[in-house]
């Protein structure tokens, strides 16, 4: 298989590929996959393909259209089969594909037809520059490339070509060694400001500390790695690949030249970065036996989310206080932040992390007003059953989560995981069964017992105000002069008033008097010290006047560290 990729038109944002199959099946199909690995939603890619002709012999070959993005091609097997499309590219995220006169990027699920029963046979993919001067940037194995990157490349299989994501354009790089194995760094989008080298020698830190987290001294399991990130005004996002990762961050979280501190957007992007490079063993290569083969067709379910996204959550900020690039403090808060998300969802009593992760088809990643009521981020609370399992091994002093995930590596590097082999390396290095905590942290919706094992750390959990959104239990914004309801949390005093999502609410009234209510953090001054208001509410184009209970108190969790000495084996650098 050989795909030809270049660009039609830059200002209709359109790809040409020409797809050769050098050896067709008689009545040939192909089709373009409708999710991409790591994503977990059906995306449709095929809607942006278009004009797609077949020819052999230099003859037009009838095609057929199957269903949505299948075809097969009434060919005979004696000669090569070539296909021609153009694909529409104007997304600009790390799921799908991007043209325009200044950047290129694509995945190969949105632009590389899969071959029906040949996906095992090496395939080839050729890169045309689409403007002089561009550079190209992919994790793919190069045959004849020039030195701006634009030239053959090839792959073992469908899932490898489609698994190495291509950057094209003017970019910022550079290139390192992380533990002798060759890495890039590939950076578009960046202001004039931005502090290369500093990224750069960061970017460093995080890839040796985790190469050595699993495998001390040895060579990690790829030949070289390529960072691709994508700087844009206000955007986030991030998609982990076999032997790259594709990144969207905004550019003013970037580092700066000249600029000693590290801001909280820098922060999270190194979070982010450390996460993706996790992922390069946890879930492309130690995954759920349901992505042993991938099929592209449909949706892949599987309940262990909470542990190949849960678990990569938990130590990337953990690796990153390791890394010595942030301190115990920013570490603890960034934990303070997680369990706060978490207690702040309802959902979390409702469904199960093990269900949440089985339902991220239809729930996680087609959120909604009643999302936080229903479920709870597989990320989010299965970071927190991370931190639960290790700082009970901790405590409990046979094992740690580290040693956990190093094993399970060498179970099942070779093979599929299942939650019965998580289960297994538990007994066999914590020296007990861990079938309750698993049951109650996993498949259960009781309270974990967080505040209990931090402390045994030297963590102290307080109690400290929420903030008043927290307090009503909505989560709004300010627009257009009034406050509109985003999402009503489930038994809290906004619901309990009869106040949904998407209301307007333009007042109060309170001892007589009528207020405008523009800005939420207004309440407290109209309110005074009246625990009883009406909510004035507009809702399609009715106003309601609605009897609101402000809450006395609420509170929310401070965590304060106040025995580095004990905390020192779980957090410090050569933990």
């Amino acid at each position: 298989m050989h795909y030809r990729i270049e660009a039609a038109d830059l200002h209709a944002h359109l790809y040409q590929v020409t797809l050769t199959i050098e050896q067709p099946q008689a009545g040939q199909r192909v089709s373009l996959p409708v999710w991409i690995p790591g994503s977990y939603l059906v995306r449709e890619f095929a809607k942006n393909l278009q004009r797609l002709v077949a020819r052999q012999d230099g003859r037009l070959v009838p095609l057929v259209q199957l269903d949505k993005c299948t075809w097969q091609a009434d060919c005979v097997p004696s000669s090569p089969l070539v296909l021609a499309y153009e694909v529409y590219a104007m997304d600009n995220s790390v799921r799908t594909a991007w043209l325009d006169a200044s950047r290129g990027f694509f995945n190969g699920t949105s632009l590389c037809l899969r071959v029906h029963g040949q996906e095992g046979q090496p395939h080839q993919l050729e890169l045309v520059a689409p403007r002089p001067g561009w550079e190209a940037a992919t994790g793919l194995a190069p045959l004849r490339v020039g030195k701006r990157g634009f030239g053959l490349y090839q792959a073992d299989g469908y899932d490898e070509l489609v698994d190495c994501p291509v950057e094209m354009g003017n970019f910022w790089s550079a290139d390192f060694k992380a533990c002798g194995v060759p890495h890039r760094l590939v950076v578009a989008g960046a202001a004039e400001s931005f502090d290369g080298n500093r990224l750069l020698g960061d970017v460093q830190k995080i890839c040796e500390t985790e190469i050595r987290f699993w495998h001390d001294r040895k060579k990690p399991p790829f030949k070289s790695y390529v960072f691709m990130l994508n700087a844009v005004d206000d955007g986030y996002g991030d998609l982990e690949h076999r032997n790259s990762t594709a990144l969207i961050a905004s550019r003013r979280d970037l580092p700066r030249l000249g600029e000693a501190r590290t801001s909280d957007g820098y922060t999270t992007l190194l979070g982010l970065i450390s996460h993706e490079y996790f992922h390069t063993w946890n879930v492309k290569q130690l995954r759920p036996a349901e992505f042993a083969q991938y099929d592209y067709t449909r949706e892949n379910y599987t309940q262990l989310l909470w542990f190949f996204e849960g678990f990569t959550s938990y130590y990337d900020d953990l690796l990153l206080r390791r890394a010595g690039l942030i301190d115990d403090a920013t570490y603890v808060r960034l934990v303070n932040k997680t369990i706060n998300q978490v207690l702040q969802t309802p959902g979390r009593e409702v469904q199960p992390v093990a269900n949440a992760s089985f339902d991220a088809w239809v729930k996680y990643y087609r959120q909604d007003e009643n999302t936080p009521n229903a479920t709870v981020s597989y990320y989010t609370k299965g970071a927190l059953v991370a931190l639960c399992f290790d700082l009970t091994l901790r405590a409990e002093g046979r094992t740690t989560l580290d040693d956990v995930m190093r094993a399970l590596w060498q179970r099942c590097k070779a093979g599929p995981m299942t939650e019965a082999d998580f289960a297994g390396v538990l007994r066999e290095l914590g020296g007990r069964s861990f079938a309750r905590e698993i049951a109650a942290w996993v498949h259960g919706t009781r309270e974990l017992p967080l505040a209990d094992l931090l402390q045994k750390q030297g963590i102290f959990a307080l109690d400290e105000p929420a903030q008043l959104q927290q307090r009503l239990g909505i989560r709004s914004e300010e627009s257009g002069g009034a406050v509109r309801l985003k999402t009503v949390l489930r038994g809290g005093a906004a619901e309990q008033a009869g106040m949904a999502a998407n209301d307007e609410w333009i007042g109060i009234e309170v001892a007589g008097d009528a207020w405008r209510l523009t800005k939420l953090d207004d309440l407290p001054l109209y309110a005074g010290t009246h625990r009883r208001v009406i909510a004035l509410v507009a809702r399609d184009r009715r106003l309601l006047r609605l009897e609101l209970h402000l809450p006395a108190a609420a509170t929310t969790w401070r965590l304060v560290l106040r025995d580095t000495a004990r905390a020192q084996p779980w957090l410090a650098p050569n933990a």
